[in-house]
């Protein structure tokens, strides 16, 4: 599968995600999609990122735009950290890499001065027709939730 690229209609792609379901992107056609991609369930910065698009749902869901959280960590781990800080969008698993090997966000990282193989925060704004028209890479939390939100309102025009 080829890699992404803005102004290119994204692959389908089905991925398990909480609440028991199984997303296909084609399934939400007709909504815009925040899929943000995040190292670890339960850590710090992932904490404050996820409260941060939680915090702003009302704003995205009045603008017909789906959050879509994803990591490599395990349904159990995403359920238990959805239930934890009360997520109401889903988080999907991507245990076996091929969401993140698609939208390249596998990269080597310095964990305590260990090189290691992780995903490095990144987020992509997907339209109602399914073309990415926006990509964040190395995001830094602070700030960056709003700055997705201006994004949609800008394209929503």
């Amino acid at each position: 599968m080829s890699k992404i690229a803005v102004g290119k209609k994204v692959p389908d792609f089905n991925l398990p995600a909480t609440g028991d379901k199984n997303i296909k992107l084609s399934s939400l056609k007709g909504n815009y999609v925040v899929l943000y991609f995040y190292p670890r369930d339960s850590t710090p910065g992932c904490t404050l990122e996820g409260q941060d698009f939680r915090d702003n749902i009302r704003k995205f869901s009045s603008r017909k735009t789906k959050i879509l959280g994803v990591s490599r960590d395990s349904i159990k781990s995403h359920e238990k950290f959805k239930t934890n800080q009360c997520f109401p969008f889903d988080l999907l698993s991507d245990e076996d890499e091929k969401l993140c090997n698609l939208f390249d966000v596998i990269k080597q990282k310095n964990m305590y001065g260990k090189k290691v193989m992780g995903i490095e925060r990144s987020t992509f704004l997907i339209d109602d027709k399914g073309v990415l028209r926006k990509e964040w890479r190395k995001v830094k939390v602070d700030g960056h939730v709003e700055e997705v939100l201006e994004a949609v309102k800008e394209l929503k025009k």
